[in-house]
């Protein structure tokens, strides 16, 4: 039995995750495993009800007591300052130290990319620094609220920091026949950092012969995503860099709607959740796209040791993109129920090995 947290969050997040549970209690029948699914009441509601965000005992459980956590989304114009995700999310991937966000962005049907022109396919994954950077909440106001209000935001690099991502990016590429690492930075402006990536990078790099390895500026990548993107594959980067970047690369193969994630420590603890946000302008229509939530149940069955599982999700996703069993986002005509539905159906039908 392997038991899995979820965690249906705000707006379009419960419908979402409601569809990859379906997704994952089927594929626990088509692999022949229990998926016990343990929901968590954490998000905006809660926290607008009791003041309450996530407690040190709820970490504890969350961390100790189950093999991987699915998140939906977060997020609630009720609040404005985003508290409770800040504290839930972020707090998360900081306490349980998921220093990889891997984010695959891949095109899974040429039609979805707002590119006029393609030539081969897109795979683009990309591993972006999750516990560091911009993002660690170093710095400081002074003065706040004058005219001579200083703000300062620190971008944190550590050398054990940028060596672990640096080497999960190689050892991910070397493990999957990926055949190229590419660094994106900005050393040309950010001295001290660029340097300490740069100097890791290649001494990383050179444990790996079979890995060809690259560097681009954050600024010439995303011009040359636009202009070849079938050029690259193994992405690692900065947080604040790879927030960008990996938006811009689901982007041109698809959308946000199909973008899944990964927060990982390896060895340790794992979060999946779809990339989009809580969307609460379509919360309840039924128009919410599923399928990035889905791919997340892909990503974590791979993540289990079920790799064949995996690939029967993704065939199963993109079945329903060449068949059309989308949302309207997607030019389909189904709900966000109905494309779940359909796709567990398709799983419960298809062939091992199809």
């Amino acid at each position: 039995m392997r038991r899995i947290a979820l965690i249906p969050g705000d707006g379009i997040g419960p419908e979402v995750v409601g569809q990859a549970r379906r997704v994952l209690q089927r594929m626990g029948e088509v692999v022949g495993e229990t998926f016990e699914l343990v929901e968590w009441n954490l998000g905006a509601e809660r926290y607008l009800r009791e003041g309450v965000t996530v407690t040190d005992e709820e970490f504890r459980a969350l961390s100790d007591d189950h093999e991987a956590i699915l998140l939906g989304a977060l997020g609630d114009p009720r609040v404005p300052g985003n508290e409770h995700a800040r504290d839930i999310l972020l707090g998360l991937r900081f306490r349980l130290d998921l220093y990889v966000n891997f984010r695959p962005c891949v095109l899974l049907d040429p039609r979805l990319s707002p590119l006029a022109k393609i030539e081969g396919p897109i795979r683009i994954e990309i591993f972006r620094e999750n516990t560091e950077g911009a993002y660690a909440g170093v710095g400081g106001a002074l003065r706040k609220g004058t005219s001579d209000e200083v703000a300062i935001e620190q971008d944190v690099n550590t050398y054990t920091g940028v060596r672990r991502i640096v080497r999960a990016a190689f050892e991910y590429a070397r493990d999957h026949d990926r055949p190229r690492v590419t660094l994106v930075d900005k050393a040309n402006a950010m001295r001290y950092a660029g340097d300490l990536w740069r100097r890791i990078f290649a001494e990383v790099g050179e444990a790996y012969p079979e890995v060809e390895r690259d560097t681009m500026y954050v600024d010439a990548m995303v011009m040359d995503l636009v202009r070849r993107p079938t050029r690259y594959s193994v992405v690692v980067t900065s947080n604040l860099f790879g927030d960008i970047v990996s938006d811009l690369a689901a982007e041109l193969t698809g959308g946000l709607g199909l973008a899944p994630s990964a927060n990982i420590h390896p060895g340790r603890h794992a979060l999946f959740e779809p990339v989009h946000g809580s969307a609460p302008d379509i919360a309840g229509t039924g128009r919410a796209n599923p399928l990035g939530a889905i791919r997340c149940v892909g990503l974590m069955l791979s993540h289990l040791g079920y790799a064949d599982g995996a690939r029967r999700v993704e065939d199963a996703v993109i079945r329903s993109l060449s068949t059309g069993r989308t949302t309207p986002d997607l030019g389909g005509d189904l709900t966000t129920e109905e494309v779940g539905a359909w796709i567990a159906d398709d799983l419960a039908a298809a062939p091992s090995g199809s």
